[in-house]
């Protein structure tokens, strides 16, 4: 299958404006990439490219005062397969994790592992272990949490989604994997394209999704509390602790959005 993912921003500046930018394809699966990105940005300016501390490919650039154009597509080929499920996945002991997933277990911005350790516990600590408990969790979240675009706010945190039952993509996702980092699993936060593919269309208007990993069986896996059902053609961009490592933009003073556009569609008959 041949995905055709990208996306158009435009953004009025008043002053010039320092701005970091992670939409890109994550270079995890780029050897899947078939037509390029190509970043472009109008008015022109240099944009200087790195990799931060979690691998994600990131630029940074000063934006004009005035209207700004961002715009990027590429073609990925995805295989027709569903997020992998595997209910004999299961948990590592504390003892055997290696040191580099430890941070995924910890406290961070948006997952207060603190304040619900005890609540995570009680709700989940009967579930059997592994692939089942990550999934009670989903299912938990799934169940209990209102979507909503209104209730999106960027203060937003994990204990203030269980406590107020609402939010977006990002928090029913934040608040998951917070719940697995109380119970001693590894979770990291993600985010990408995930289009309407091999489900029925969507009322919603289009845009970038957020999931979550779980480290079982010394492997990482999908989940998406969100969702919750397995689902075709995710495409990742960023990884991190939470939305802060994982956030496609920050700017560094006033900007104001005014376009939004992101698509992903499967182009595979334009390939046949």
């Amino acid at each position: 299958m041949l995905i055709h993912v990208g996306y158009e921003f435009g953004f009025d500046a008043p002053l010039p404006v320092v701005m970091l930018l992670k939409l890109y394809l994550h270079p995890s699966i780029l050897n899947q990439v078939r037509q390029s990105e190509n970043l472009q940005v109008e008015p022109a300016t240099k944009i200087e490219e790195f990799l931060d501390s979690f691998g994600n490919r990131t630029s940074r650039l000063i934006l004009p005062d005035g209207q700004i154009r961002i715009h990027n597509e590429a073609v990925i080929e995805n295989e027709w397969q569903p997020d992998i499920v595997n209910w004999n996945a299961q948990e590592i002991p504390l003892a055997e994790l290696p040191t580099q997933v430890f941070p995924y277990l910890m406290s961070s911005r948006y997952c207060e592992v603190d304040l619900l350790s005890e609540i995570a516990w009680e709700l989940f600590g009967q579930t059997p272990p592994g692939w089942a408990r990550v999934q009670a969790v989903c299912d938990w979240v799934h169940s209990h949490i209102r979507f909503g675009y209104e209730y999106a706010r960027v203060t937003k945190t994990a204990y203030d989604v269980y406590r107020e039952r609402t939010g977006v993509c990002r928090d029913f996702n934040h608040l998951a994997l917070t719940f697995c980092r109380c119970l001693n699993i590894p979770a990291r936060y993600a985010s990408g394209y995930l289009g309407d593919i091999g489900i029925s269309p969507q009322p919603l208007p289009m845009d970038f999704s957020a999931w979550f990993e779980v480290y079982l069986d010394h492997q990482w896996y999908t989940f998406d509390a969100r969702h919750n059902t397995p689902r075709i053609g995710r495409i990742l961009m960023t990884r991190g602790l939470d939305a802060v490592d994982a956030s496609l933009t920050t700017s560094f003073g006033q900007v104001n959005l005014t376009k939004f556009k992101v698509w992903t569609s499967d182009v595979s008959h334009l390939y046949a």
